[in-house]
């Protein structure tokens, strides 16, 4: 081989190797897997409101709570009567609530603090294991329910599942919600009725229980409205079927072809 081909003559040798110092050099990816994980970020501590007027009660739940290392306890001012405009000078993420005397005004506070503060979830103390109060109470927007015999466990269960975005309510009532769903899918409003007389999907609803003769308690119960609900729906169905009575509203859906 002469000089000029050996000195145009270069080996193939492929790839270069690293150099054996280089080799231990960790490269970005595995950097990324030898870094420390950026530290996880504690969930943020649940801010309840209790608002009661027994005193006992309202003590007993602020102890409770005040011992749990997630949970922010507001305090309510003293002595000042409680409103749902109060609430939005320190927000809650979750609001104890008990009876405040009488069935309606409850519902009325609650649908207040729906409107005012839709952002506060509410969990009701009830005096009484009722059914149909109950579900007054779901329907006017709670999402927890608990017995005057709850447990510390059950409060702090309904705490957490209700900011979770769950509901919490006790086992034995349950059932109740699932019966009530399905009375009010089998209850399917008539488009022609609805045309014809002008009466809403509840007010349809009510007419076959009015022809059997139940009374407005027990229309009440069967819908878990309260019975002055019932009297104002009676109320404006004689106006729009033109009767003068209860038989009269039965009466006019007959003849106009309606099976009852």
């Amino acid at each position: 081989m002469n000089t000029d081909a050996r000195q145009s003559y270069q080996p193939v040798l492929g790839p270069r190797l690293p150099a054996a110092n280089a080799a231990l050099r960790p490269s970005p990816v595995t950097k990324a897997f030898l870094s420390p994980a950026a530290p996880e970020q504690a969930p943020r501590n649940i801010v309840v409101r209790i608002e009661s007027e027994n005193r006992l009660l309202l003590e007993a739940l602020s102890r409770l709570l005040a011992r749990q290392p997630r949970i922010e306890l507001l305090h309510a001012e003293e002595a000042v009567t409680f409103c749902a405009d109060s609430l939005l000078k320190a927000l809650p993420d979750l609001l104890l609530l008990t009876s405040r005397g009488t069935l309606e005004d409850d519902i009325r506070l609650i649908r207040k603090i729906r409107i005012t503060t839709p952002s506060v979830h509410i969990v009701m103390f009830s005096g009484l294991d009722d059914e149909v109060e109950f579900l007054q109470y779901v329907r006017a927007g709670i999402r927890g329910y608990l017995l005057p015999d709850a447990s510390a466990d059950d409060v702090l269960a309904a705490v957490e599942a209700v900011h979770a975005g769950k509901a919490f309510c006790p086992s034995s009532l349950c059932g109740l919600l699932f019966r009530y769903f399905e009375r009010e899918a089998t209850s399917l409003p008539s488009a022609a009725m609805q045309q014809r007389l002008g009466l809403t999907r509840r007010e349809q609803q009510l007419v076959p229980l009015i022809a059997q003769g139940l009374s407005n308690k027990e229309i009440a119960s069967h819908f878990c409205l309260s019975e002055q609900t019932v009297k104002n729906h009676l109320y404006r169905m004689k106006h729009k079927v033109g009767a003068d009575n209860r038989l009269g509203i039965v009466q006019t859906c007959h003849t106009q072809g309606f099976l009852l």
